[in-house]
């Protein structure tokens, strides 16, 4: 078994073309070629945080994937730092033989989950970004930005979060990335002046609201990864003109997709997922008079993918058969 670390794994990554990989994987899982069982999940009260284990394969493909990825939260009033940790194990699927470990410390998950979001905006936002929201100011809130550099051209971004020291590092860490960062006091601050917002945190009560989301603006939630996590009013959903979901199935239980049903606002029927959207080539784009919400829940399928993707590339890198 290989054991790949970390520092091989960001070496690696910047060579793979991820976009057309993920792509693939949704398509995959959205057509019924993949097996995904239902989340494991742990989470923790004292200190807060929450594991992941995610697991699957592609029916024809030659490996499965099995993923822990554990975030805690932290305590910025207490001095205590948000941690992230985990891991990918990749087996083969003919005789269940373990081929490697992707010792990634939740580093493969973040970059797979900006590259989803990536691909919503790239289908679902408008075609004129006026100014990019986004809530929140850790791994996700940077990496969503970051990885939207390579197919949206605005470069004028509103932040809000609850701490001003992290919100100030912010501004002058993705500033120095080329980026126009303005701290605003309130999400209603966003919904207000941007039509492409990105939530990314973990909160348990909705920052968004529905009075304050003007028309023509895409939503894309990928804070609420857990079930009791949400980040949006539900009724956003039911003012939404389109609703996609990664993983029906997931968003049933967690997500802001779980709110809305819960509240009889949406139906099962008014959800479509995103590896249908991708396949069917139609123009999904959020038009002037549209709201439109994409719900990221994280799919094991892009686990897979992923780390089938770097298993390849690191036997390349050393020259293995």
């Amino acid at each position: 078994m290989r054991l790949i670390s970390l520092e091989d794994i960001k070496k690696i990554i910047p060579g793979i073309d991820l976009f057309p990989i993920i792509k693939e994987g949704f398509v995959a899982y959205s057509s019924g070629n993949a097996v995904v069982p239902p989340v494991g999940e742990m989470t923790f009260d004292n200190p807060q945080g929450d594991v992941h284990i995610k697991y699957g394969y592609i029916k024809d493909d030659k490996y499965f994937v099995v993923k822990i990825a554990s975030g805690f939260y932290g305590d910025s009033d207490k001095g205590i730092i948000p941690t992230q940790g985990g891991m990918m194990l990749l087996f083969d699927k003919s005789t269940g033989k373990e081929l490697a470990a992707l010792v990634d410390e939740c580093y493969l998950t973040n970059i797979r989950t900006a590259v989803a979001g990536g691909i919503c905006a790239e289908i679902l936002a408008p075609e004129k970004i006026n100014c990019i929201g986004v809530i929140g100011t850790g791994v996700q809130a940077r990496m969503q930005v970051l990885f939207l550099s390579e197919i949206i051209e605005c470069r004028k971004l509103k932040v809000w979060g609850r701490n001003k020291k992290n919100l100030s590092k912010y501004k002058n860490d993705i500033s120095m990335k080329g980026w126009d960062v303005e701290i605003v006091n309130s999400t209603d601050d966003i919904a207000e002046s941007c039509n492409l917002i990105i939530t990314a945190t973990p909160s348990k009560v909705a920052l968004l609201k529905l009075d304050k989301i003007k028309p023509g603006t895409h939503i894309t939630a990928l804070g609420s990864d857990s079930i009791g996590k949400q980040e949006l009013e539900p009724e956003i959903l039911d003012r939404a003109d389109l609703i996609i979901a990664d993983s029906i199935s997931q968003c049933i239980e967690r997500g802001e997709i779980a709110h809305a049903l819960k509240n009889k606002l949406i139906g099962i029927d008014d959800i479509i997922e995103l590896g249908e959207v991708i396949h069917s080539n139609k123009d999904f784009r959020c038009r002037n008079n549209q709201v439109t919400v994409a719900d990221l829940t994280g799919v094991a399928v892009q686990d897979i993918q992923i780390a089938k993707a770097v298993y390849k590339a690191y036997k390349e890198l050393k020259n293995e058969i």
